[in-house]
């Protein structure tokens, strides 16, 4: 894995609210989510943010926490990148769910909202980042979606 640079805490990132919640993104990636979003939404597919930026910090608790309950490392990186590595450090990275699906559950991939995406997304510069087998070794997360940039 190649750390991406992190964005510390919140500086930079702009928040925006989805479903009542709030989460920030890197400006870029939160315009071209906006737009995803509403585009799927005219075509009768509903998608709902789970996750956006994380700082180091966060993920290093999460881990911690999965280790305190007795999870084993080698469990524990197959799901989560180490601290410092994540794509959620970057505000570009996205977790998305629908409704009806469980979010963070690869039964998503069963949903409109998926095979919409898997259509579309890279038409607003998001990609998903862990398909089947990639190469960082990462568990498949047909959820997690990476902003690099808008094709022109």
């Amino acid at each position: 894995m190649i750390p991406l640079p992190p964005v510390e805490e919140e500086q930079g990132l702009i928040a925006l609210t989805d479903n009542g919640n709030e989460f920030f993104l890197h400006p870029d990636a939160a315009h071209a989510w906006m737009r995803l979003k509403e585009a799927a939404a005219s075509e009768n597919v509903q998608l709902e943010l789970v996750s956006a930026f994380r700082s180091v910090a966060r993920q290093a608790e999460i881990i911690e926490n999965k280790r305190k309950r007795g999870i084993p490392d080698s469990d524990i990186f197959r799901i989560n990148a180490p601290a410092g590595f994540s794509e959620h450090h970057s505000g570009r990275a996205i977790d998305i769910s629908t409704t009806g699906f469980a979010p963070l559950e690869e039964e998503f991939e069963n949903s409109e909202a998926f095979k919409w995406l898997s259509k579309r997304a890279i038409d607003f510069g998001f990609s998903m980042s862990y398909p089947r087998e990639n190469r960082f070794g990462i568990a498949y997360e047909p959820w997690h979606w990476f902003y690099q940039s808008e094709v022109e």
